[in-house]
């Protein structure tokens, strides 16, 4: 499973590389998914990781999920429908709800197609920097299927309804360019400044204490589903729980002092 998903750590960022390259990097296989659900809990558990960078190996970010199992119906398409609805429900699904419930920032870095359920990963994060060699395409329409990870809900949340069902309707390409313009990015550079550009984001959100940016992503990710009454009752406890930690002292103390804060996630 370690194979599948490399990890490597510096200092409180840690870079995950999807590696199947010789495949476009899939991800609907189970191995692959039990390796991003078992690294999603590990981070959870650990506040020394502030954020995590996502990208695939080789010339692709993900291709979604595999064309070949598809085709030959094996796999996670293997049976009838009700096999099918429960192959979805306890594989690939299983990894848009865990995304959804971690704590740690996530930045996807786009170096090249992200397609399908690859492009949905891409916006189950909470930032994305493309490479001018990535692109995006919610493609599931053009094999006669739809989303079935949640992409319709990540999409429409990520651009808004009208720009998702451009995509989702035609399965048509995005350049980066225009993902950029359309806001499913937030910066397109070229590929060989990609990684570093990724990192330089991921050292801005890991300077700061981890409660602190793991809250404030639990506050977005709630500010997508509730009314503002909620999220400010919510608010109000996080609040309250920043307030009496030893960082938030510590970030006082630095502010006072002129100096970059020492966080030790207390």
């Amino acid at each position: 499973m370690d194979h599948l998903l490399l990890i490597e750590r510096q200092d409180h960022v840690e870079t995950w590389t999807i590696n199947l390259p010789e495949q476009r990097n899939p991800i609907s296989g189970e191995d692959m998914i039990d390796a991003f659900e078992a690294n999603l809990d590990r981070v959870n558990a650990d506040l020394d990781v502030r954020c995590v960078v996502l990208t695939g190996a080789g010339s692709a970010f993900s291709a979604g999920g595999n064309v070949t199992d598809m085709r030959a119906k094996t796999g996670m398409f293997a049976g009838g429908p009700w096999e099918l609805r429960n192959g979805y429900r306890r594989g690939i699904q299983r990894l848009p709800l865990a995304m959804q419930a971690s704590e740690v920032p996530m930045i996807a870095a786009v170096n090249g197609p992200a397609v399908g359920a690859g492009c949905d990963l891409a916006m189950m994060c909470d930032l994305r920097i493309a490479s001018t060699k990535g692109w995006f395409a919610e493609s599931f329409v053009q094999l006669g299927i739809i989303p079935g990870d949640g992409g319709a809900w990540f999409l429409t949340h990520a651009i808004g309804p009208q720009r998702a069902a451009e995509m989702a309707l035609t399965g048509d390409r995005v350049d980066a360019a225009t993902a950029l313009e359309w806001g499913l990015v937030t910066r397109v550079v070229d590929p060989q400044d990609l990684l570093p550009a990724a990192h330089e984001l991921a050292r801005r959100v890991a300077k700061n204490p981890a409660h602190s940016t793991r809250m404030a992503k639990r506050l977005l990710r709630e500010s997508q589903l509730n009314p503002l009454a909620t999220v400010l009752e919510l608010s109000a406890t996080m609040q309250a729980i920043s307030h009496h930690t030893a960082d938030h002292d510590e970030a006082m103390t630095a502010l006072t002092e002129k100096r970059a804060g020492q966080y030790t996630g207390r």
